[in-house]
């Protein structure tokens, strides 16, 4: 596996058309916690654990439903492993007109796009949730 953030997203999208409640055995990273860390402070997501499974560490995600309807309509990756998109804080572009948020990855952390312009930080642009 090459691209775990590719993969997390993925994971994430079909399991939200097939209206799963919750996604196990996807692969951890710092970055794939610190993504949905994010996701489950702006709500996107209910819960998130982490699970250590021998030398393997993995994540359940328990994705959140409003009314029958999935809070994540759509998600897009934006940096990929052939093409790194980076930013300064004051070029991050609002998602949906604030609808949405762009997760960021900054020396900070990985970050919303309105944290991480608050805090004047820039860094690699990792998906748009909305």
């Amino acid at each position: 596996m090459n691209d775990l953030i590719s993969n997390y997203l993925t994971r994430l999208r079909n399991a939200i058309r097939a209206e799963h409640e919750t996604v196990v055995g996807i692969p951890s990273s710092r970055i794939v916690e610190g993504i949905s860390q994010v996701l489950k402070e702006e709500g996107y997501i209910s819960d998130f654990r982490l699970t250590d499974v021998g030398a393997k560490k993995t994540i359940a995600v328990d994705i959140r439903y409003h009314r029958g309807k999935p809070v994540i309509s759509h998600i897009e990756r934006v940096s990929k492993p052939g093409r790194r998109v980076y930013m300064p804080a004051k070029d991050i572009p609002h998602v949906r007109s604030g609808l949405g948020i762009c997760v960021v990855s900054t020396s900070k952390g990985v970050l919303t796009d309105k944290k991480a312009r608050e805090l004047n930080v820039g860094g690699e642009l990792l998906c748009n949730l909305w």
